[in-house]
């Protein structure tokens, strides 16, 4: 499925549960908004795909879907499971392990 990129002058709804798709291998990500303030991604990890540790130029927000991980969040570990909100200050070391198929909304902000 093609991302969906809206843009912040309109409204638009969406049921995420409905654009979750695993790779046969590595990480899905699909941009549900995307404007010069903000920008929402959709992240689908399969079973054991780590993202090595890394920082973001901006603000980050993870709130998982569905599925089961970690993150290690500047040293500590966060269980990842469906419900849990996480604020990333920009440039914070952080990892992600999916210990099942995990999907994630990653919101990126200044």
């Amino acid at each position: 499925m093609k991302n969906i990129t809206e843009s912040s002058d309109r409204s638009f709804t969406t049921t995420l549960s409905d654009l979750i798709e695993y790779p046969a291998s590595g990480i899905f990500r699909k941009t549900l908004l995307k404007d010069n303030n903000v920008e929402y991604n959709l992240l689908c990890l399969v079973a054991g795909k780590e993202l090595n540790e890394h920082t973001a130029s901006r603000n980050a927000v993870i709130t998982v879907v569905e599925g089961s991980g970690n993150l290690n969040l500047a040293g500590k570990d966060i269980a990842l499971v469906p419900g849990v909100f996480i604020f990333m200050p920009a440039r914070t070391p952080h990892a992600v392990q999916a210990r099942s198929n995990l999907a994630f909304m990653l919101a990126l902000s200044e």
